[in-house]
């Protein structure tokens, strides 16, 4: 089953909490997002290969409290050893998950500089991916770039590397998230051309704090309009910026459903009100619910149609 024209698939990103505080806010935001029946709820992991156990921790609340949500569990390759990692991603299948979000992750000294895998550990992501494909039966969800990371090596670069991703058994890519549109048009123009036919679900970051967005943007390589700035500047001084975060966010899925787009995957910050809010404004409501399919929606772009 795939959602239909006008009801978008969902999915929700959400990081281990820890704190008791941060904990209490991470069930509160699950439970309010969960109404909306998403496809799975993804559970981060540490960029630098640690928090595993956090991860798992996370994933196992997560099934205990809800056990008919679908759960995915974030993985990088830097974790440990190739027997350590495949343990883990184990480890996530046991607890309930059925999706992995497959990862490098990030290099010990920060984006940009050197990456140093585990001497005993995978080599490269596509070498990671085709060993959890054998190992478990977990659906892999891999990362897109529709604007340049700091790691980037150029367009032609990136998009044959995430060619190999699919190639070795992904199963959907999760897009880092953007502010233009018109950039993950081309990424996704790019990504046909070049024979990539796997989903493509955007990643989508409601501006919960304008200047904690805009520096961790530039850390990532995405980037904010001028436009944008311009009216949270605007909107600061009237004290109306939650207003317009929810209207920027709104308006940037109804452009992105219009020209096909079915399935969406929010970065929930563990605040679930914005969020809530867009997902409202998208026509979905407390109600709607898919049966649990693994399918996360369809997407439809550039007259390339799929199901995730």
């Amino acid at each position: 089953m795939t959602a239909s024209a006008s009801t978008p698939a969902v999915s929700f990103e959400i990081f281990p909490a820890l704190s008791d505080t941060g904990a209490i806010s991470m069930q509160r935001t699950v439970k309010k997002l969960s109404r909306f029946s998403p496809r799975f709820v993804s559970v981060t992991h540490g960029a630098d290969g640690g928090a595993q156990n956090q991860t798992l921790a996370t994933l196992d609340r997560l099934r205990i409290e809800n056990p008919a949500l679908g759960l995915a569990g974030h993985l990088t390759l830097k974790g440990g050893s190739r027997g350590e990692v495949l343990a883990a991603a184990e480890d996530y299948e046991a607890t309930g998950a059925r999706w992995i979000v497959a990862l490098r992750g990030d290099s010990d000294h920060g984006a940009g500089n050197t990456f140093q895998t585990h001497p005993h550990g995978f080599q490269s992501t596509p070498e990671f991916i085709a060993a959890i494909r054998r190992r478990t039966n977990l659906r892999i969800a891999v990362a897109g770039y529709p604007e340049p990371h700091p790691d980037s090596r150029g367009s032609t670069a990136d998009i044959d590397y995430l060619k190999q991703k699919t190639d070795a058994g992904a199963d959907a890519i999760i897009t880092q998230f953007f502010f233009d549109n018109s950039e993950f048009y081309r990424f996704v123009d790019r990504c046909r051309k070049a024979g990539i036919d796997t989903p493509i679900v955007p990643g989508i970051m409601p501006i919960t704090d304008f200047n904690k967005i805009a520096a961790f943007s530039r850390r990532c390589g995405a980037k904010i309009p001028p436009r944008i700035a311009d009216r949270f500047m605007k909107a600061e001084k009237r004290g109306a910026t939650r207003e317009l975060s929810l209207a920027i966010c709104a308006g940037q899925c109804d452009d992105l459903r219009e020209q096909g787009v079915r399935a969406f995957h929010f970065y929930t910050l563990n605040r679930a009100d914005l969020t809530y809010g867009v997902c409202q404004a998208l026509g979905l409501d407390t109600t709607y619910s898919d049966g649990g399919n693994d399918v996360a929606g369809e997407f439809s772009v550039n007259k390339a149609t799929v199901s995730v």
